[in-house]
């Protein structure tokens, strides 16, 4: 090999909407690049804008432009392909440059641009010489004459006011935009053609064009989107395309390239971690570390991301030091998969991946004898046996509901074990005040439900967590003990302990690292555990969150359980999955309600943006749920119809698994699922904690199920008032406890919030009678 080859994003982005014919040409094409960049068969010419940018022949049609970046550190002279186009695109204003913020290597394509805004910047774009003019024979060919370049024309005496007033050049060059661009942004005049400049933009540029046409100001977008962005730097970094390229996201041109381009621009979305996101990946943190941002941020790619950089920094040995966990079972399948394409084989073996509530069930084997195993019972049935203590206790104060959240959010979360803890116990947000006898009674009524359960043999989910956590705390302090009495005795092997297996698990914390994806839907109890499951040092805990898509009544404040992240935050703003046009309504279902940051102060959607655009969402009110029903299964087709659309190369897509229809319970999923198949002849499979049961082509679920998944095209159904919130069931509170209610209502929002920003291209949401108050109509 004489050439190495790397595929700028955009690149790639390009070759997937080509014909397979032309990627198949590609394909060769690099194969005779590497072997010999200079094959007579290849043409390589530099252009005559940027000396730095090289054309080169695919066939007689396409043109791959490449950049010289530099040598490796094997000697091998590097290319990045830039971008592949059909001739009559090519033009000599296209320019590569390295970005002053962020070292990456930056293409600029002034082609994209409007031609009004060309013209007012004063620019004329010149199509780039090429022997290969000549007309081609081929009737399906595209044209190859140039494109006409503009004319540039006396500007009028009065001038169109720019789009992003108060931005002065300077900005924009702090900011990180391509000085290529800086001139041309300052003559955008409507939100059109800047979002038509924005498109072919590079992304820091993007993004920072995408921020600034939102509103937010200078000084918000430079600390939201410039500074996380921005990477230490080098004299003469600017010419340095070698360093440059290391700090690029590329594809390495290889024997796998037709895979990759297969694989489509979800490949991206999986893998791909921005320059924005990178930093808080590769950070050293002095202890717990957490990121935020919306849906669809990227927070999972940065949690596996971080999983890969601390496994690659292990010392070598077998065992698994690296928990990865997140609340749902069919979350962690999902972590897993993805974490797989992300790492080699040997390091994930080095990975302990587990939901939640695995880890505390195996905390409580390791510790119960066999036999001696509690089973869990739902909490609707633990709910059904407090009503038969009050029932029995004559006690009509207080509704069994009301207790069970005193006992799940007080007692467990504060692993209270006497009445006289109980009596001194903070009940912050839990709305009705209690004075000291009330507490005395509520204290002996759980006491008694506890029992009741413990002779059953059962406990509920919270209880399995709270006692797993008593233990690992209690393991943690005899690690500490036997630590402390290590250096006393001024070191030393304690041979005549280590000897004993049963102290051999005190010898150290069960993990070094710990990363927590989805963390917003943790208990008090689950935190207790995890801080004990790890020592407090550097790199301990990392969290990903968002309090917007919490869906559990359960607000935790972290430094109250050991975990202190002052100081060691970082906030997402850009969205990849979603378009903005589903953002903007998504988030005006969650807007006027006040969010935790999980610690003492609170979270915004502030400075939330996408930068891919789609149509609007629609909003379809129905006449009764026959209709509503109708109407779904008409969307669903037309949807599978557009999906299936076939391709350049003939190909039609597989629409399975594309779509999806949400719903507000179990009950309302299966009366869909029935309708849509015997009436008409949509087949489903419906979401389960194991993941899609069913080969249907749409899948089905419930809200809490929809959390961490997403979809080409989603329905939301059932969105009627009355439903959703569940009125039959809060309406109560709103006089007897005005502070649950609000909760309610609040996880009721951000149940819908979550649902909307499953959807990538396409939502749907549909009503019959009156609708939900949350939606944004």
């Amino acid at each position: 090999m004489t050439a190495r080859l790397s595929l700028y994003q955009k690149a790639e982005n390009e070759l997937y909407k080509m014909d397979s014919s032309v990627k198949t040409k590609f394909y060769d094409f690099c194969h005779q690049f590497r072997l010999d960049p200079d094959h007579p068969s290849l043409d390589l010419k530099p252009l005559k804008g940027d000396g730095r940018i090289f054309r080169a022949k695919i066939d007689r049609s396409y043109r791959a432009l490449l950049a010289r970046a530099g040598v490796g550190a094997d000697g091998i002279q590097q290319w990045l392909i830039v971008a592949v186009r059909h001739r009559k695109d090519v033009y000599d204003q296209l320019s590569v440059a390295v970005n002053r913020v962020t070292g990456e290597i930056e293409f600029v394509d002034l082609g994209v641009v409007g031609q009004s805004v060309l013209q007012r910047a004063g620019l004329q774009l010149t199509p780039a010489t090429d022997d290969h003019d000549a007309p081609i024979p081929d009737e399906q060919a595209v044209p190859a004459e140039p494109t006409p370049a503009p004319v540039v024309t006396e500007q009028p005496a009065a001038l169109a006011e720019p789009f992003l007033t108060g931005c002065a050049p300077e900005d924009l060059r702090r900011l990180g935009v391509a000085d290529a661009l800086i001139d041309v942004v300052l003559t955008v005049t409507t939100e059109e053609e800047l979002d038509q400049l924005i498109v072919g933009a590079p992304r820091l540029t993007a993004e920072v064009l995408t921020g600034l046409g939102s509103g937010m100001s200078v000084d918000e977008v430079e600390r939201e989107i410039t500074q996380p962005a921005s990477a230490e730097l080098e004299p003469g970094f600017e010419n340095d395309m070698a360093a440059a390229l290391t700090r690029t996201a590329v594809t390495t041109v290889d024997d796998d390239i037709r895979n990759v381009l297969a694989e489509g621009d979800f490949r991206a979305w999986k893998v791909y971690l921005h320059p924005t996101q990178r930093k808080t990946v590769e950070r050293n943190y002095s202890g717990p570390a957490r990121v935020s941002g919306g849906p669809g941020t990227g927070k999972t790619i940065v949690a596996l991301h971080r999983v890969a950089r601390l496994a690659g920094a292990l010392p070598p040995g077998h065992g698994k030091p690296i928990l990865l966990t997140t609340y749902t079972k069919n979350l962690t399948a999902d972590l897993r998969s993805r974490l797989t394409s992300l790492m080699d084989p040997a390091l994930l073996g080095r990975i302990d991946i587990k939901h939640i509530d695995q880890l505390a069930q195996n905390v409580l084997n390791e510790n119960t004898a066999p036999g001696a195993q509690r089973g869990l019972i739902t909490d609707d049935r633990a709910l059904d046996v407090l009503r038969e203590v009050l029932f029995e206790h004559d006690e009509q104060r207080w509704e069994a509901e009301f207790l069970f959240d005193e006992w799940e959010q007080i007692v467990l979360g504060q692993s209270l074990a006497t009445r006289q803890d109980y009596f001194k116990a903070r009940r912050a947000g839990m709305g009705r005040a209690l004075n000291r006898p009330e507490r005395a009674a509520i204290w002996k009524l759980l006491d008694q439900f506890t029992l009741r359960l413990g002779g059953m043999g059962r406990e509920t989910w919270a209880q399995a967590a709270e006692r797993a956590a008593r233990y690992e705390m209690e393991r943690a302090r005899k690690i500490h003990n036997r630590a402390e009495h290590k250096a006393e005795i001024g070191g030393g092997d304690l041979a005549h302990l280590d000897d004993n297996s049963s102290a051999m698990r005190y010898l150290r914390h069960r993990y070094r690292h710990i990363v927590v994806d989805e963390a917003q839907d943790l208990s008090p109890a689950h935190w207790k555990m995890l801080r004990a499951m790890v020592a407090s040092g550097p790199d301990d805990l990392f969290i990903a969150s968002d309090t917007h898509q919490r869906i559990y009544d359960r607000q935790v404040t972290l430094s109250t359980v050991g975990v202190n992240i002052r100081g060691r935050s970082s906030k997402l703003t850009l969205s990849y999955r979603t378009t903005q046009e589903i953002l903007d309504q998504a988030a005006r279902v969650v807007r006027g309600a006040t969010y935790d940051d999980l610690d003492d102060g609170t979270d915004t959607l502030d400075g939330y943006h996408s930068l891919l655009h789609g149509p609007a969402p629609e909003y379809v009110a129905c006449a009764d749920w026959t209709d509503e029903i109708t109407q779904l299964a008409e969307a669903l087709k037309q949807w599978r119809e557009d999906i299936a659309q076939p391709v350049e190369d003939g190909t039609v897509r597989d629409p399975s698994g594309t779509m999806a229809v949400c719903v507000t319970d179990g009950e309302m999923a299966g009366r869909v699922a029935t309708d849509l198949e015997m009436k008409h002849g949509i087949t489903t499979a419906t979401l389960t904690k194991d993941g899609p049961q069913g080969g249907g082509e749409v899948h089905i679920g419930t809200m809490h199920r929809f959390k961490g998944l997403e979809y080409q095209k989603l329905a939301v159904v059932g969105a009627s008032d009355g439903v959703l919130p569940r009125t039959a069931l809060i309406e109560k509170y709103a006089t007897t406890d005005p502070k649950r209610y609000e909760r309610e209502l609040k996880k009721s929002r951000n149940q819908l919030f979550v649902a909307a920003t499953r959807a990538r291209d396409a939502l749907r949401i549909s009503w019959h009678g009156r609708p939900s108050p949350f939606l944004p109509l």
